[in-house]
């Protein structure tokens, strides 16, 4: 149980109407997780509202109540806390819960458009294998030290953060790498939260669904090195026209890395095969596992981070050359017949775009290159006829499929897709809505040496039709049918 008092330490309070000098079990913003002696909190979150379920919560055992707007009848021996936003008020109430977990370990935040997951992972593996207790907080998985938890969000909400921060404190954790979602900033998940240091990747074309502009979503993402304090370090993309923007307000210590631009850590690719990549990062070679231009720039911001957060030179170099692929980012098999298999998680233009030029820049182009690519449902419609037009015009043959439909109607998002096709290429894709059948067909289609790339899914392993999850494994099934086609 937790006073209060202390809980409402910070936190951004207009009024309160009653006592607050009483013990909590718990902050819960869903009412259904209420329980005796809880804070309930009413935000309106777009699709629900928390302000209807008010009533509920106190029934339910709800002693406080935190709201942007009071109720017309206030319930006798309830404490009411009126706020301007109540997202916000619970993010620093959270983190009071917790008792400010963040301040006991260093906490770094990874944020832009693509990279997220595949710097934060390698990062947690980097000083793993340095020898310290480490967390993680990504899309795919949440790590505390060795003990692993399923992710539902990018960014998590603010009770969860606190939760797992504060298990990463109990087991001795020092470093704690965290994906920074666009919608975790502007939804203030990472409010009170202390930061030690912030990463930009960069920024293209994403979840203009949710942000009602580009520049918008870029703003949002700067709001995180806005919010850094003077002790922090603030590392960005040189070559990104945004990396610089994201530091014009920032009171940390700014430094900056780049393939193309003069940098702190400039990165040089000396040479690039489906077997890794030869870099020289500033004056030192160093031969690793990942490939293409946008490793080259992940593994140039991890080598920085680490270096800011007190690693020697030579010791990030030994252990980045025995660092693996992250699960669904340009993960790939061949077959026994030598067709190559790559399964990646790009779903935005750029970030397929990149994942295509890379095996164009491998390939000899004497073989095909059969990509599968569908576009996620309710979520932003722009994007669909982008990724159509780059898979068209840098694969041989290209297969447009469901991806995630969601509440949409798979076949209206495939058309919307083909929009974006130019006549010149449009001979060469087709359209199989049943994901595993197009999966079934590119391999089918692909003989010795010709290259598969599976994208959009990467470590997902489900596919929500209708609102409904069932089992989807990208990797697993096109395993599967080149196994089975080539015995």
């Amino acid at each position: 149980m937790k006073n209060l008092k202390n809980i409402l330490q910070k936190t951004p309070v207009e009024t309160i109407i009653g006592s607050i000098d009483r013990s909590i079990s718990s902050i819960q913003y869903d009412s259904r997780n209420v329980e005796q002696n809880s804070i309930f909190v009413a935000i309106n979150g777009g699709v629900f509202d928390g302000h209807a379920f008010i009533y509920k919560a106190i029934d339910q055992g709800a002693v406080v109540i935190v709201c942007e707007d009071l109720p017309e009848q206030l319930v006798a021996e309830i404490t009411y806390i009126k706020v301007k936003s109540a997202a916000r008020a619970l993010a620093f109430m959270a983190s009071n819960f917790y008792e400010n977990p963040s301040k006991n370990l260093k906490l770094i935040g990874i944020t832009g458009t693509n990279g997220k997951t595949t710097v934060a992972t390698l990062l947690y593996e980097l000083f793993k294998l340095a020898g310290y207790k480490v967390g993680l907080i990504s899309t795919v998985k949440i790590m505390v030290d060795n003990e692993t938890f399923s992710a539902t969000h990018t960014t998590p909400d603010p009770v969860v953060i606190n939760s797992y921060l504060s298990q990463m404190n109990t087991q001795g954790v020092e470093f704690c790498f965290m994906e920074v979602s666009s919608h975790g900033i502007h939804q203030y998940r990472t409010e009170g939260l202390h930061f030690e240091g912030g990463v930009f990747t960069n920024l293209s074309h994403d979840h203009l669904d949710y942000h009602a502009s580009f520049s918008e979503y870029r703003d949002v993402k700067k709001s995180f090195f806005d919010q850094l304090p003077a002790t922090a370090f603030a590392l960005v993309n040189a070559d990104d026209k945004n990396g610089l923007v994201m530091l014009q307000n920032t009171k940390a210590k700014q430094s900056t890395y780049a393939l193309k631009s003069y940098a702190d850590y400039r990165v040089q690719i000396l040479e690039n095969q489906f077997s890794g990549l030869l870099l020289k990062i500033n004056d030192s070679e160093v031969w690793v596992k990942l490939i293409g231009d946008f490793n080259a720039y992940n593994l140039t911001a991890i080598y920085g981070t680490a270096e800011l957060l007190g690693l020697k030179s030579d010791e990030i170099l030994r252990i980045m050359s025995a660092l693996d692929n992250v699960n669904g980012r340009f993960e790939y098999f061949k077959s026994n017949t030598n067709i190559t298999a790559i399964i990646d998680y790009a779903h935005t233009p750029d970030a397929l775009k990149n994942v295509l030029e890379t095996i164009n820049t491998i390939r000899s182009k004497n073989e095909t290159l059969i990509t599968v690519v569908g576009c996620g449902g309710d979520r932003d419609r722009s994007k669909r006829p982008k990724m159509a037009h780059i898979a068209s015009a840098l694969s041989t043959k290209v297969i447009f499929t469901s991806d995630n439909p969601r509440s949409e109607d798979p076949d209206k998002i495939i058309s919307e897709m083909e929009v974006g096709v130019e006549a010149q290429h449009s001979k060469k894709t087709m359209s199989i809505t049943n994901r595993k059948q197009a999966i079934k067909t590119a391999c089918q289609l692909a003989q010795s040496n010709d290259i598969i790339l599976v994208a959009g899914k990467g470590h997902e392993t489900y596919q929500e039709v209708n609102g409904v999850r069932s089992d989807f494994n990208d990797y697993k099934i096109t395993k599967e049918f080149l196994i089975q086609l080539n015995k």
